[in-house]
């Protein structure tokens, strides 16, 4: 990420705390949904992506090209396109962001948005005929909300509905399980939390997670949601993932790491 676009987005996230939206939601899914236009159209994507163009320009566009939106979706997303980013598809992954956190806003105190993602994503994995139909090329992005919306009508919150919706509509050469960690990642950081992703060889106990959350929230000062993944290939030991950090503990890497020594 250049640092053009650290800075568009600390002031797209400033633009979405400063604008009183009553529903969130449909703001989050206006703003995933004008990105999805944008993804569409080279020439709409560059003209708002143009270092060089005027921020007036630019809101005058998405004035009259977006003029359905909401007024707060409209303002929202005017700030985040005038602001300088450092290439389009930074600009259309920085709407995405914006839109997540959103939706993410919407949620009740209880809703579990993280958990259901990865919920989605593991049923997705484990099925490799879904997994061809919600990631193909092949297949229409029509077709594809239409499977979503089949699949979690009823077994899932809205705000999770409309998000992945948009992942797999706009995969952005991304595939299942980098949407779904990304997703996740943004809306932990919405509410002030993290996601530790723990990969492990054989199920653990509830006592077992407990105990990881807790040394995993005191050691990085911060709460931590678990996303626990089953890894036979590991043998043994956990996998320890939070942000770009890894702290790996497993069988399988200590064995490689041994046969690295041997071989030297």
């Amino acid at each position: 990420m250049g640092s053009a676009t650290r800075e568009a987005l600390v002031a797209a996230k400033d633009a979405l705390a400063s604008v009183a939206v009553k529903n969130s939601l449909a703001t989050g899914a206006e703003l995933l949904e004008a990105g999805r236009v944008l993804g569409g159209s080279a020439q709409l994507r560059s003209a708002l992506a143009d270092p060089a163009a005027a921020a007036k320009d630019k809101t005058a566009i998405v004035g009259s090209v977006f003029s359905s939106l909401s007024a707060s979706a409209r303002t929202v997303l005017s700030a985040v396109v005038s602001a300088r980013w450092s290439n389009a598809d930074d600009l259309l992954a920085g709407i995405e962001e914006i839109g997540i956190r959103a939706i993410a806003k919407s949620a009740p105190a209880k809703l579990a948005i993280e958990g259901e993602l990865f919920a989605f994503g593991g049923t997705v994995s484990s099925d490799s005929e879904l997994e061809l139909a919600v990631g193909s090329k092949l297949g229409s992005a029509e077709s594809k909300s239409v499977l979503i919306h089949d699949l979690l009508k009823g077994k899932a919150s809205e705000q999770a509905v409309v998000i992945i919706d948009q992942l797999v509509q706009q995969p952005r050469g991304r595939r299942i399980g980098e949407l779904i960690s990304t997703a996740a990642d943004i809306v932990a950081n919405e509410a002030g939390q993290s996601v530790a992703t723990i990969t492990t060889a054989t199920p653990l106990h509830a006592a077992q997670l407990e105990r990881l959350r807790a040394g995993l929230t005191k050691n990085y000062g911060r709460e931590l949601n678990l996303n626990v993944r089953l890894d036979p290939s590991l043998i043994g030991g956990v996998r320890v993932q939070i942000g770009d950090e890894v702290i790996d503990g497993s069988v399988s890497t200590k064995l490689n790491d041994l046969r690295i020594q041997l071989a030297g």
